[in-house]
């Protein structure tokens, strides 16, 4: 397929803490080095097409959730996507990666839009096994209720594997993470994008294979970080990660606002 040449994807930045390296990554005593200090971003993700058309890629948190865990928070998407010239009425679809509470936390502000998910993730958070407090813990239970309503309104999409989103966007079911976490491929004019979502929160996941603190498959996390590779080393292809301030080095920042960075233009 070509190149679009006017299709744009944007990260926006509306979130930030500090963490620590023990605390982000398994088992991270296995690698003899001292704990430090470690900054984590929360962004959601904006897919505009040549018509209009706006795909949000997952919603972050909702402000009341994200004061309560302690994140540091600036806007959510309804607020921030006038800055962008986009009316957020204008969002036709929302593709859900999983269903962490830093993911999904607004889905209320776009009542008219389908929501896309993997099956396995959505079967899964509304099961028994997501009550236990080692996945609880990552979930808001209202945001979970949220999704059920939304399929009983039939604005659900649920699918399995990979599926064609738009032509030229691509939804990869890869797991590891949760049990159905999704990457989005986008083709834009200077190549693929291909937005890992917390399928890899930090660049150095997949480039040391130093596995994330919280998963549901360990297997699974790096079959997808090999994955991740694999696309990364085709020509064209940018690999943004869902949690890393280095997304904003990697990347330019886009005219509207320094919280926002253009995927579409490789630093």
């Amino acid at each position: 397929m070509s190149h679009d040449a006017t299709r744009e994807v944007l990260a926006v930045r509306y979130g930030h803490r500090m963490t620590t390296r023990a605390e982000s990554f398994l088992n991270y005593h296995l690698y003899g080095e001292p704990d430090a200090a470690l900054a984590i971003d929360y962004y959601f993700w904006v897919i505009r097409e040549p018509g209009g058309a706006v795909t949000l890629v997952d919603t972050g948190f909702a402000p009341a959730a994200g004061d309560r865990r302690g994140r540091a928070w600036d806007s959510t998407p309804a607020q921030a996507l006038p800055s962008l010239g986009i009316d957020p009425a204008a969002v036709t679809s929302v593709v859900v990666t999983h269903a962490h509470w830093d993911h999904i936390g607004n889905l209320h502000q776009f009542p008219a839009a389908e929501i896309i998910m993997a099956r396995a993730e959505y079967d899964f958070w509304i099961s028994p096994l997501a009550r236990r407090t080692h996945f609880a813990a990552h979930a808001e239970p209202g945001e979970i209720a949220y999704l059920e309503k939304a399929g009983a309104e039939g604005r659900l999409t649920l699918f399995s594997g990979q599926r064609t989103q738009r032509p030229g966007i691509e939804l990869i079911e890869v797991g590891g993470h949760t049990p159905g976490q999704l990457i989005v491929t986008v083709i834009t004019a200077t190549g693929t994008v291909v937005l890992a979502s917390d399928a890899l929160h930090f660049y150095e996941e997949a480039e040391q294979m130093r596995p994330f603190a919280v998963l549901t498959d360990l297997p699974g996390m790096y079959q997808a970080y090999d994955l991740l590779n694999d696309l990364a080393r085709q020509p064209g292809t940018w690999l943004v990660a869902g949690h890393d301030p280095l997304v904003r080095e990697r990347f330019a920042a886009h005219p509207a606002s320094p919280a926002v960075t253009d995927l579409g233009a490789p630093a």
